[in-house]
């Protein structure tokens, strides 16, 4: 996730902020602002629970790392979106009861937060019943310690529910995974909790038509998507399964030495089928020019920069033996094309997305007809 930047580091855990997450800020402004007429106050309202409601989603997606990380599962970074928050993990544990405290541990802590912040409700609001409860909520928007608390309060409670519910990428999904892969196979487990997570996300859907009302649409959407991309996650882990690098990765991948120039990897690019390319210097990998770097790099610099000078100096390795659905999915999480296959320092190839399609093609028909 590249379009994304780092904002600070927590027991090993780095946050990332996406660079899209000042749309959601402008959108609260402009909904207390503008559209509920409350002007100024209102706008700034808007921004100060916003800002507040994502450090207790820091806090959610905290409690799913700090558990992941007591499993011994690496937590590779936490991303904080316009819509929430992500922790992503460096592999989904093995054992159902693992991913069940991982996936529980976020909730969790909005149900604590909530119970902690319970005591003080009759302390801020003396009178609240039943009755008075839809006073207190027209609050909202108005810049009142008393409005700031309820939402909190009330968010609390609402992230903790609304993540329960038993649909993928939620975290009911994973728990309801979790809870059928304790008595069924894992592929089987993955398929029931996509089906229903697809099930209730059409209902919420048609739900969200008949009352016009557009943000629950938009939640459908987001859980059957969510859905469809863990049912295809399994099935292609499901197809690599075994398959290790040794297997799929380019020996024959060309590469180029840091004092050459882009003008000559371009004509390389141009001749071949090849488009990434490993730098290296006296059989030692020393950077990497993907093809996206090659192009801003002819752009900024033109044809005689030297590679040396443009390449990325900081890249991730792999070693032959290691599994092909992980470095699938390293290469998708950093949103790499290609990485360089290495042995005790000694450059072998590269392994790029391509050919990890052609091996999920071919290689499970090959391994039928053995």
């Amino acid at each position: 996730m590249d379009n994304a930047f780092r904002i600070f580091r927590l027991r090993g855990i780095d946050v990332f902020i996406h660079v899209t997450f000042p749309l959601i800020l402008i959108w609260v402004a402009v909904s207390y602002g503008v559209l509920q007429g409350r002007g100024v106050s209102g706008a700034l309202f808007g921004v100060l629970v916003t800002l507040l409601l994502f450090g207790v989603v820091l806090l959610h997606e905290f409690g799913h790392g700090l558990a992941a990380q007591k499993f011994g599962v690496e937590v590779k970074r936490i991303v904080l979106l316009p819509l929430g928050g992500i922790a992503q993990l460096g592999r989904i544990p093995e054992k159902p009861a693992q991913e069940f405290w991982i996936a529980i541990a976020g909730p969790a802590v909005n149900f604590v937060l909530a119970l902690v912040m319970l005591p003080f409700v009759p302390l801020v609001f003396p009178d609240l019943d039943a009755s008075s409860l839809p006073n207190a909520f027209r609050l909202f928007g108005e810049l009142d310690g008393r409005a700031i608390f309820l939402y909190l309060f009330v968010s609390n409670i609402f992230l903790a529910v609304f993540n329960l519910i038993p649909a993928f990428p939620l975290d009911g999904g994973r728990v309801l995974r979790a809870l059928l892969a304790a008595v069924m196979e894992y592929g089987r487990a993955t398929r029931i909790a996509v089906w229903v997570g697809q099930a209730l996300a059409w209902g919420m859907g048609l739900w969200g038509f008949s009352t016009g009302n557009l943000f629950l649409i938009l939640i459908a959407l987001f859980v059957y998507m969510g859905a469809a991309a863990e049912g295809q996650s399994i099935a292609l882990r499901a197809a690599l399964d075994g398959l290790t690098v040794e297997q799929a990765y380019s020996r024959r991948a060309v590469t180029v030495a840091p004092d050459q120039t882009i003008g000559e990897a371009v004509q390389l690019v141009l001749g071949s089928f090849q488009s990434n390319f490993a730098v290296c210097a006296a059989g030692q990998v020393v950077g990497m020019l993907s093809y996206s770097k090659l192009v801003a790099a002819l752009e900024a610099h033109g044809r005689v920069a030297r590679i040396g000078d443009v390449m990325e100096t900081e890249f991730p390795t792999v070693q032959p033996g290691a599994n092909l659905f992980q470095v699938e999915e390293q290469l998708v999480t950093h949103n790499r094309e290609a990485m360089p296959v290495t042995e005790e320092g000694r450059y072998l190839g590269l392994i790029a997305r391509g050919d990890i399609a052609e091996a999920v093609r071919l290689l499970p028909i090959l391994k039928r007809q053995a």
